[in-house]
């Protein structure tokens, strides 16, 4: 008993301190948001001796307002498809049987293991064959396919917990196999829906890669390549570049804050039933 308590009070002290390796970052990038170059040369760990608010304004005056609304424009379009296509095809590979079963399960698994930058040449070739190069629909079409794997096998693992007898009722009854799927697979699918939904926001809210290949004007850049076209202007303006990566993450962290429940929900409940 005494053992467990010791145990349990060394795990929060190694939580405790990588809570804090965490979150101390964000906090001294706020704190310097807050200050001229100057002053976070002479001391970066400090509080600032007045909140010098001419970083924010300069950031705002470089179109991020317009980023923001490319990213959301961009990030909500992928999150929509990959959401829609893959509900779909894991429905299909988590409860119908037919000849090619395996090998599209098997194809979907192995390409979970190919990064995105193996795939950019080819991408790059054929959104400049479609005219689709800076282009929205040029960078939302490769993030719904680099997706797709991810959210089909997440989705379709946790389908099969479903009680099949759920379904077989609504058969009986007469309802199609898409009655089904939307009355009473996807109802009982949001928690894992809402993971998945999260997680591939994120990670196209965040995808600098492509981005930066794929869309070269200002006006369509979404908010974490306009930080970059930023920091290539004003490099040893250390507070407003503060100032831009507090614009771009905080949104970000507040939002993960409040969707934690849903992620953790999303990822474990399909474990328990399990």
């Amino acid at each position: 008993m005494k053992k467990s308590r010791i145990l349990s009070k060394i795990m929060y002290i190694v939580l405790a301190f990588w809570a804090l390796t965490t979150i101390y970052p964000l906090v001294w990038v706020i704190i310097n948001s807050f200050k001229d170059t100057q002053e976070i040369v002479m001391n970066s760990f400090s509080l600032p001796q007045r909140f010098f608010l001419e970083n924010y304004q300069i950031a705002l005056e470089n179109n991020i307002l317009q980023g923001y609304a490319n990213s959301l424009i961009i990030s909500v379009t992928v999150v929509f498809f990959v959401l829609l296509f893959g509900s779909l095809a894991a429905y299909t590979l988590a409860r119908f049987r037919f000849k090619s079963k395996m090998v599209i399960q098997g194809l979907v698994i192995s390409s979970l293991m190919i990064p995105i930058f193996a795939t950019i040449v080819p991408v790059f070739g054929i959104l400049l064959k479609m005219n689709l190069f800076n282009n929205y629909l040029g960078l939302i079409l490769p993030q719904i396919a680099g997706n797709l794997a991810f959210t089909i096998s997440t989705l379709a693992a946790y389908m099969t917990t479903i009680p099949i007898e759920m379904e077989e009722a609504a058969f009986i009854e007469g309802c199609s196999a898409y009655q089904v799927f939307k009355k009473i697979v996807l109802p009982i699918t949001k928690p894992s829906l809402a993971a998945v939904g999260i997680f591939v926001f994120l990670w196209s809210y965040n995808d600098l890669f492509s981005a930066l290949i794929i869309l070269r004007t200002r006006d369509k850049m979404p908010i974490n390549v306009l930080l970059t076209d930023i920091s290539s202007q004003y490099g040893t303006d250390y507070g407003l570049m503060a100032a831009v990566i507090a614009i771009i993450v905080v949104p970000i962290v507040t939002v993960y804050i409040f969707a934690q429940q849903f992620i953790i929900e999303g990822m474990t409940s399909g474990a328990v039933k399990g």
